[in-house]
Formats: structure tokens, sequence, C-alpha cells
């Protein structure tokens, strides 16, 4: 999968600009907060309908504009190309693929599969589980078309649950039988859930463990899944053995539950947590540590996308060099080295190695523009 071209209208502090790339690795370089991550963002945001870095849309659209617009020309293992275009004018975004208009967000995601690190992904082992929670969502739906729409009815029904719970706990008087009904389809959602996020942690732990050597020389490295019914693998359990656990679950806390009008029970409550060792990272490891290991699972997500939609993802690297010794940045390389698009962003061109340079297209940021485009001749 490569993004051919970009274009960005009043996207941040972007008026109009309008990119190129190469099929391998490009470099955007330039001082601090001149907009190299926000080019970065406008991929992402292509890819999801969303950002990673604002929780509300409106504050990506340039200052005294009425509207942002991104389009990216797309080749993938199809024949023809797909052009991805994203409008947004205050609360009213438009999605569309090829011209045609997408109501649903869960029948666009995936038309472009990318995988980013950012620094502020460090919060993904120091932040809260819903931080977790949001990153694995969204890259299960990458590769799963289906999971979004499994996620979006849990939602539904785990909030029509919470409000059942809310009533009950102003009278005593209830109606079994509708919370029962709830209560099914409460269940049969959560174990689809539970069956996709265990997938992916064991998809997870087959490779990053691998990946980590290489850039430490250290092994030992695993993902444990948390989830509120103490189920560390579902791969041989069936459907109904897991109806019986979470159901006798919910009957457990209801009293629990009614006192504080919630759900304690279910996928909302999912955790992961990451271990060197027996050592927990999060509260003792390091940043160094945290850092490689979230980019071993970053690196580790391109071979799962890789297997289960038969294409190659775009790989986002923000600033990911400029804390990594030599030995590190050397390791990494067969990484971004291999047949993948790779976009990076650095503040230097001193931290990126120079057999990187030498097969990259880079490209100057100032202010919101770019100002040179080199393309260096690898046979030079």
């Amino acid at each position: 999968m490569i993004l051919k071209q970009l274009s960005v209208k009043n996207f941040r502090n972007y008026d109009d600009a309008n990119l190129f790339f190469s099929s391998g690795i490009n470099i955007f370089f330039g001082n601090n907060a001149q907009g190299k991550t926000n080019l970065l963002e406008s991929i992402y945001f292509l890819s999801f309908t969303k950002s990673h870095r604002s929780f509300i849309d409106n504050t990506l659209i340039k200052n005294n504009a009425k509207s942002l617009r991104i389009v990216g020309i797309l080749k993938n293992k199809d024949i023809f190309d797909t052009k991805l275009e994203i409008t947004l004018e205050k609360d009213k975004k438009n999605i569309y693929v090829d011209d045609n208009i997408y109501k649903k967000v869960s029948d666009y995601i995936a038309k472009m599969n990318i995988i980013i690190f950012y620094p502020e992904d460090l919060d993904i082992i120091k932040g809260s589980p819903n931080i977790r929670r949001r990153y694995i969502n969204s890259e299960i739906s990458q590769y799963d078309v289906n999971y979004l729409n499994i996620l979006n009815n849990f939602r539904k029904i785990h909030k029509m649950r919470n409000d059942y719970l809310k009533k009950i706990s102003m009278n005593i008087n209830y109606d079994k039988q509708y919370l029962s009904v709830i209560n099914d389809y409460f269940i049969n959602n959560a174990i689809k859930i539970y069956r996709m996020r265990d997938n992916f942690i064991l998809e997870l732990n087959k490779i990053v463990d691998t990946i980590f050597y290489d850039l430490t020389g250290m092994n030992g490295f695993r993902i444990d899944y948390k989830n509120s019914i103490n189920i560390s693998n579902f791969e041989d359990l069936s459907d109904d053995f897991l109806y019986d656990v979470l159901n006798e679950k919910l009957i457990n806390s209801f009293d629990s539950e009614v006192r504080i009008g919630s759900s304690i029970i279910g996928p909302h409550k999912d955790d992961i947590e990451f271990y060197l060792g027996d050592l927990n990272l999060k509260f003792y490891g390091s940043q160094g540590q945290q850092r490689i290991a979230i980019l071993s699972i970053k690196l580790a997500e391109v071979e799962i996308l890789e297997k289960y939609t038969n294409d190659t993802p775009i790989l986002l690297l923000d600033d990911v060099f400029s804390e990594l010794d030599d030995e590190k940045k050397n390791r990494l390389l067969k990484y971004i080295n291999q047949d993948i698009q790779a976009i990076i962003t650095t503040t230097d061109l001193k931290n990126i190695d120079d057999d990187i340079k030498k097969n990259s297209k880079l490209f100057e940021i100032e202010d919101g523009k770019i100002i040179k485009i080199m393309e260096v001749d690898a046979n030079e």
C-alpha cells in the first residue's frame, strides 16, 4: 500500500500543500513547530477520520478558515488507484472514496492502513486503561472490517444496560425478563470483542519479543491481556462456556452494579499490561525501555496487517530517531528498509542514518510550507 499523493487545505498551519511521495522512504525535516507532525496527523485523519492528537475536530481547521479538506491518492493491491477525501466544516464531516460519499465510518475504515509511532505513544504504557482500549480498537479495526460494527453494537447495549441499572437503583420493582434480554445481547457482543482482542494480543506476542530483542538485545518482552472475567486464553474455550462465565459474573455483580448504576463487568473494563520478564514496564521500566516497547509493538503490527490484509501498511514515524543511539538506529534500519512506504519526521537530518537518507525523498518544512524537495539518487 502506497500513498502516492497528499493534498491538504486549511489543516492546522497549512493553507494549501500538495505532496507527491516516494514509494519507499520519505523524510520531513525542519525546526520544531513548523508543521512536520501536522502532515503526519493529516494522513492519520485521512485513514481514521479522526485525529490522534485532538478529540475536537474543529481545532484542526486553520485559524480564520471555515473548512478543511484532505485528499489522498492511494495505490494498493487493486489495479486502479483509490482517491480518499475528507472535508470538515464546523461540525459537519464528509468522507468520500473515489468521489462517492460514505455515510458510515465503519465502511470507510481500513481503506488506508497505517501504523504510526509518535512521542505521545508512551501514554499507551503510562496512561489510563481507556487509552489502551482506544489503541486496541484502532488497530483491530484496520484489518477486521466487522470489529467496529460489533464494538458499536456493544456500546449501544452497554448504554441501555447502564440506563436500566440506574432506573433499578431508584425503584426496587423491575422487569427481570427485560434485563435478561439486555444481558443476552450484552454477553454475546462482549464475547466477540473478547475473542478479537485476545487474538490481536496473541498475534502481537508471536512477533514482538523478537523485534524487542533485535532492537535492544534483551528478550522476555510480552503483553498481557487483562479482562474483568479473568480469562487469559479464549482460543480453546467455547462460546457456551464463555456465555456461562460472563452471565455468572453479571449475576454475582448485580447488587454492586445497581448500587452504582453502572456495569462493572465487560470489555469496557479491559486493559493490557507490558512486561519485560517479570518487570511491569508501566511502573518499573525506564522511559527508554517504554519507548522501545511501543516501537516494537508498532513494528509487529506491520506484520499482522500484512498477514490479514495481504498488503503492507504505511509506516509513519514521528521523530523516532532523536532518542535512539547509533546501535539502535542501525538495528531499526532492517524494519524500514523493507518493501514498505515510510514517512519520517526529524528536526535534524544528522539524526537520520546516511543509509536511509541516500534512498529517501526529503521534504524541508518551514511554517506550514514545503520549501524544498530533494530526491537523492541511490546510485550516486
